[in-house]
């Protein structure tokens, strides 16, 4: 079985301990480690051999999302991987008190970019749905799409009572493929969300709403998690807010479903914006609902119900923009997310993993 984040906790009880080189190779205070035993533990604290020793059980930690760092590196630990772990950013941050959740969410932070590099994929093919009535969002969007990285992209999007001229300018500078199709406002968001899939030449599909933030690691994060866990549906939990009204940023860490310390885990939900789901597996589950609303939920369901495994991966790298609850379909009064806020800020202010201006 492969080695994986999963069970990884966002806010641990314990502190650093010591990783050392011991006979018969990397140790936890001279005994073998224990994934499942480190996870209250914020991190690993890297004693060096003598003499260079092979990395394979270090990456193996780092696989698993165990924080790990050092205060230097020998001369034998690979660029990427020294700079990483000797990067003791994220321990500048209390690990109690009123910083706290900064603290973790600096050490979850840490934590992605070890798993990206111990889980190295292929670049995959990726064709992005997105279907817009605001013709004046789509350059925003189309921009983000363009900043990914670790894929190869193509734009599938939807004209939803929009024409095409008036994203002429924004389409035809996007340096990445695009078909679009024109739709009546009249046709059901899920039928149209459908009709753009008949179009994709990826090997997967992945969901994109037009008013939301993602970091540009966004789908190779989701395609790593696919891979490692051996996944047919992927995406994130709705974890980061973005209130436009109250030019507020918030940050959900609880939700109902339970298992709310975790941030990795099989789930039967994920956030809509950022399903992914191979190209093959999305026409066998049915595809999308023709359904105005629900789209997102309905689709998971069906996928649920032919035995198709959901797992839900960091939410780091993915921001939603709510404004008043009329202008959404997933209509919430901004009451409720400063309500269930574990954190809040003022102004735009996203994981680190977002890469944000």
């Amino acid at each position: 079985m492969p080695v994986t984040p999963i069970g990884f906790v966002r806010s641990p009880e314990k502190g650093l301990a010591r990783l050392h080189w011991a006979d018969s190779g990397w140790a936890v205070d001279g005994r073998a480690p224990d994934v499942a035993a480190l996870r209250p533990l914020r991190g690993l604290e890297i004693e060096w051999p003598a003499r260079e020793e092979p990395l394979a059980g270090l990456m193996e930690l780092a696989a698993a999302g165990v924080p790990l760092t050092a205060a230097s590196a020998p001369p034998w630990v690979p660029g990427e991987l020294a700079e990483l772990l000797t990067d003791r950013a994220w321990l500048g941050h209390a690990a109690d008190g009123t910083a706290r959740s900064l603290g973790d969410l600096r050490r979850e932070e840490h934590s992605v970019r070890l798993r990206r590099l111990a889980h190295p994929v292929a670049a995959p093919s990726v064709s992005i749905l997105m279907s817009s009535k605001r013709s004046k969002l789509v350059g925003a969007a189309l921009s983000q799409m363009q900043r990914q990285r670790g894929v190869e992209a193509e734009v599938l999007l939807g004209l939803h009572g929009v024409r095409f001229d008036e994203v002429r300018e924004a389409v035809e500078s996007c340096s990445l493929p695009v078909k679009f199709i024109e739709a009546e406002e009249s046709v059901p968001f899920g039928e149209v969300l459908t009709r753009l899939a008949g179009l994709a030449s990826g090997d997967y599909v992945a969901k994109w709403d037009d008013d939301d933030w993602y970091g540009p690691r966004h789908l190779s994060d989701l395609f790593m998690a696919m891979t490692y866990m051996g996944a047919d549906v992927v995406g994130t939990t709705a974890e980061f807010f973005y209130l436009e009204p109250l030019r507020a940023t918030i940050r959900r860490t609880t939700f109902a479903s339970g298992a709310n310390y975790l941030s990795e885990l099989w789930a039967d939900h994920v956030a809509g914006g950022t399903i992914m789901v191979s190209r093959a597996k999305f026409h066998e589950i049915g595809g999308f609902p023709g359904l105005s609303r629900a789209v997102d939920l309905e689709f998971l369901k069906a996928a649920l119900s032919a035995g198709a495994r959901v797992y839900r991966t960091h939410g780091l790298g993915y921001i939603l923009r709510r404004g008043l609850s009329d202008e959404h379909t997933w209509q919430l009064p901004l009451a409720h997310f400063l309500k269930v806020a574990a954190n809040q800020w003022r102004g735009f202010r996203p994981s680190l993993l977002m890469e944000a201006a």
